[in-house]
């Protein structure tokens, strides 16, 4: 009977090759010739593929073949055909799985998690646990075995995210989770933790010795994932998955982790409805999540990239499990700055059910300031040198009882073979960067820098409201005016309502197109001018955004408390980026609200530059408050307005400043803080350095390095540009006078025409 290469086992093949001569088969140059066409390597460390092939050929070349019947190219077709699926078969199936080289070790970490990481990760966890390790080893644990959520914050270096992504290996492995997703503060970040799991399944002997069922299959695909579909056990599938973004580890009958998932994703990507479809058609949802340093450093100076994250991270990822099932969470993080995301989520206060554990690197500093100040002075100087703080280190060495008095650190193990204990490594960090040092050892990042009295937070700018629906006119405004900041992707614009004496309201605000979302910024813009007004380049684009946020707002009535109705009586449009001042300037010509809409270009005139109050005034120009409106000139023909930024952002900020209820008072509307934080970012992107010239201190407006954009700023000024341009005035400012026209008789006009 003949034997069939798909029914037998590695054990079979070789006892079929010992009771074979090789020789009597096949010589070697025939064997090199077959194996080079099926594509065999003879160095494989498991030699299936080629033990099967050759026990192939051995039970080709002894069973007797039949007489040709019918057309002999067509039996010999079939032939071939044979034998590629045959060779195609041993190729793909992986064979008899290895014996558990140690059953009790797997055994007893099935429910010590410590053991797990302590006897398959040596090279990893090679130094003695702290007393913080242990009591974090032990919540990470209970979060796998019996659910729950626990977030720590460890001193960087101390291995957390190492720690967790054990944890997903050890939950998978002993099927205590079904389904674990990776989250990092990008999907980038995500995949990164991915490929460190990856390295540990398809590289780790130890887990191989023990684990043969789940890291046996993986390591027969050599690294190259298109085998995945076609491999087998015992003739079946299974279903092994290896991407970049997923693992999905074989199903293998007896295997507890057999259609095991682990997944990524980004806290600010695609995170709801996650679930993956197996081959039995059961659908499994994640029931473990690992989000790891949920926040960036631009995110954590963000208040409202922090309450966006945090409604995710309440939201999305915790609701990943589906109706009626809770799901566990880990999470290692990092705090950036007092109030971040990772602040409020560690405090039991805020948020309780995190379980929130903050370990430090060290918990007391030493008590002898003075040979601490000799040894940074020494160390500096040993710098300054080109040296590497070795005489530091010998001074250390000398008073090391005296320098460590008092001190208390969390991991004794833990310095470099540079420095001779942890207490000197500390230091050392402190001394190098102490801001960073409380920032990413200690977790208590020291506070922000003291703002001057009369400067504003985001959080007093958004909680500066007047409780008015959004759009709605207060009784006792006369005027309303608008706004719009162009850039390449978004129209940015601000709609206020004034009363006589500068009180102001702000009605309105946003973008064009919308972008639906609480929290944006232009850099990530969707969607942009140019993918909703379908335009041919930037100019069409910017061109048709103009025109079609204009018709909404400016042919829209507002209505005041009285009942009166009210339309917008100046828009201004930012006509300074150099791109798109053409545009801006044609489009205020040729729109249909020509009377309405402005061409302005803010003017940063710092102590340095002329003051707009020495600007020579020439015939036909209009002067205001730190404005002006010069005649019509060259080719544009379009009057426009330039104004001070510096002056007016200043203006606006004392507004801001002005209590609710007295003149002058700028508020918004609304009746919740949360809805305005961007808002209020873009307010409060920029800072003020008073500086002195020409005689005179001038507040210079300049950006601040840590935030982003600023456009509803500049919104913001240039609707209180506009409103003085209608006349409004702040009592006490010379305003007034200023706006008046110049009187030109007519004999002069002519006079001025002939010429």
């Amino acid at each position: 009977m003949a034997l069939d290469p798909r029914r037998l086992r590695p054990s079979e093949l070789c006892r079929l090759l010992n009771s074979t001569p090789l020789g009597a088969v096949l010589n070697e140059r025939q064997l090199h010739r077959h194996r080079v066409r099926a594509g065999l390597r003879i160095g494989d460390a498991r030699h299936v593929d080629l033990v099967r092939y050759v026990a192939w050929l051995v039970q080709l070349r002894h069973t007797p073949r039949p007489e040709p019947e019918g057309d002999p190219y067509e039996t010999l077709k079939a032939r071939a055909r044979a034998r590629n699926i045959a060779l195609s078969l041993a190729g793909r199936d992986i064979g008899d799985l290895p014996e558990v080289v140690n059953p009790e070790r797997k055994e007893r970490a099935a429910a010590d998690f410590r053991f797990f990481c302590e006897q398959y990760f040596p090279l990893t966890f090679h130094l003695p646990w702290s007393p913080d390790h242990l009591r974090v080893i032990a919540k990470i644990e209970q979060a796998v075995l019996r659910g729950g959520l626990f977030a720590m914050a460890m001193p960087r270096g101390s291995g957390k995210t190492t720690l967790c992504e054990c944890a997903g290996i050890w939950a998978v492995l002993y099927g205590h989770r079904e389904f674990v997703c990776l989250i990092g503060s990008d999907e980038g970040h995500a995949m990164d933790m991915l490929d460190s799991i990856k390295m540990e399944l398809d590289g780790n002997d130890l887990l191989l010795e023990d684990f043969p069922e789940v890291v046996y299959p993986i390591q027969c695909l050599d690294g190259i994932a298109n085998r995945c579909a076609g491999q087998l056990y015992q003739g079946q599938r299974t279903h092994i998955g290896w991407t970049a973004r997923e693992i999905v580890l074989p199903t293998i009958p007896g295997s507890k982790a057999s259609g095991a998932i682990i997944k990524v994703a980004g806290i600010t990507g695609r995170i709801r409805g996650m679930k993956y479809k197996r081959a039995d058609g059961q659908t499994v949802r994640p029931t473990l999540v690992v989000i790891d340093d949920p926040q960036t450093d631009e995110s954590a100076r963000s208040l409202s990239q922090c309450a966006t994250r945090e409604s995710i991270l309440a939201g999305a990822v915790l609701g990943l499990a589906g109706p009626g099932k809770k799901i566990s969470g880990i999470m290692p993080c990092t705090v950036i700055r007092p109030g971040d995301m990772a602040d409020n989520i560690l405090s039991r206060d805020k948020h309780p059910e995190w379980n929130g554990e903050r370990t430090k690197m060290i918990y007391a500093f030493p008590t002898h300031e003075k040979l601490w100040q000799r040894y940074a002075e020494i160390r500096a100087e040993s710098f300054r040198r080109g040296g590497h703080g070795e005489e530091a280190t010998e001074f250390y060495r000398q008073h090391r009882a005296e320098m460590d008095a008092g001190a208390v650190v969390a991991w004794p193990e833990r310095f470099n073979p540079d420095e001779l204990s942890a207490i000197q490594h500390a230091m050392n960090l402190k001394l190098q960067d102490e801001a960073a040092f409380f920032a990413e050892y200690q977790n208590e990042p020291l506070p922000e820098e003291t703002v001057e009295p009369d400067e504003l937070t985001a959080d007093q700018i958004a909680s500066k409201l007047n409780r008015m629906q959004r759009g709605e006119v207060p009784i006792g405004c006369n005027h309303v005016t608008m706004f719009i900041d162009v850039q390449a992707h978004l129209l940015f614009f601000v709609v206020c309502a004034w009363e006589e004496d500068f009180t102001g309201y702000v009605l309105d605000y946003g973008t064009y197109p919308d972008q639906k979302r609480p929290y944006f910024t232009l850099r990530d813009a969707r969607p942009t001018l140019a993918a909703v007004t379908k335009a041919g380049g930037l100019e069409g684009a910017i061109y048709a955004g103009l025109e079609a946020l204009t018709q909404d707002y400016l042919g829209r009535e507002w209505r005041r408390d009285d009942g009166a109705l009210l339309r917008i009586e100046r828009c201004l449009i930012d006509a300074n980026w150099g791109s798109s001042t053409d545009v801006v300037y044609q489009f205020c010509r040729q729109s249909a609200y020509a009377g309405i809409v402005l061409p302005s270009h803010g003017r940063f005139v710092g102590a340095s530059s002329q003051p707009f109050s020495e600007y020579k005034r020439r015939p036909g120009d209009r002067v205001g408050l730190n404005w002006r409106m010069p005649n019509v000139q060259g080719k544009r023909a379009v009057r426009h307005v330039v104004y001070d930024t510096n002056y007016w952002k200043s203006f606006i900020y004392a507004r801001l400043a002005v209590a609710l209820g007295d003149r002058g008072c700028l508020s918004l509307f609304g009746d919740r803080p949360e809805q305005h934080r961007l808002f209020a970012e873009h307010l409060t992107a920029e800072y003020r350095v008073k500086t002195e010239g020409r005689g005179r201190t001038v507040d210079e407006w300049k950006p601040r390095p840590e935030r982003g954009d600023n456009h509803w700023f500049d919104g913001l000024v240039g609707c209180a540009v506009a409103a003085s341009l209608q006349g409004v005035v702040l009592p006490g400012t010379d305003g007034q006078a200023l706006t008046k026209r110049e009187r030109v008789s007519f004999a002069a006009w002519q006079r001025r025409k002939r010429r």
